[in-house]
């Protein structure tokens, strides 16, 4: 029987097939679901900014730069094999357009971070809906990799 998990925003969670992980309120925020189809191992992290500058590094999942391999860490920890691991990532909205200026764009700034950080940890992307203005939910499916998107705006879409 599936259960159906809540991630919240700066919080992540690992599960296994039939799980179903669920994030919402993705604005500037990305949601990164990490999954192995051949464990059928999958992990789910709703981060809010770029880069940690918490000494205390009290909330790793919040920061793309600590979040990420922390997850990946976990889901090996679980069963899953790092080299069969891929991703698909959603939000990085720019939803305050009266702001232009990069300091501001924090959207645009996770999309750069999750980039790299996934590249660096040789993870590719196989899908994505990233941008735009307007705010997402991600519900991530354990059972086979398929990643709903659900916006007001956009409508639904897999990944």
């Amino acid at each position: 029987m599936s259960e159906t998990v809540r991630v919240k925003m700066a919080e992540y969670h690992v599960g296994a097939s039939p799980d179903i992980l669920v994030t919402i309120g993705l604005g500037s925020c990305v949601g990164i679901a990490l999954y192995d189809e051949i464990s059928k191992i999958g992990g789910l992290i709703h981060i809010m900014l770029p880069h940690n500058n918490d000494e205390n590094n009290l909330k790793p999942a919040k920061y793309a730069d600590t979040g990420i391999p922390l997850l990946i860490e976990k889901m090996v920890e679980a069963g899953a094999n790092r080299e069969n691991i891929i991703a698909k990532i959603a939000g990085g909205a720019h939803m305050f357009s009266s702001s232009p200026d990069m300091v501001i764009q924090i959207g645009k700034r996770n999309i750069e971070a999750v980039y790299q950080i996934l590249e660096e940890n040789n993870i590719p992307i196989v899908g994505e809906d990233l941008g735009k203005d307007y705010g997402r939910t991600m519900e991530f499916y354990t059972e086979d990799g398929r990643v709903k998107i659900r916006s007001y705006r956009a409508g639904d879409k897999f990944l």
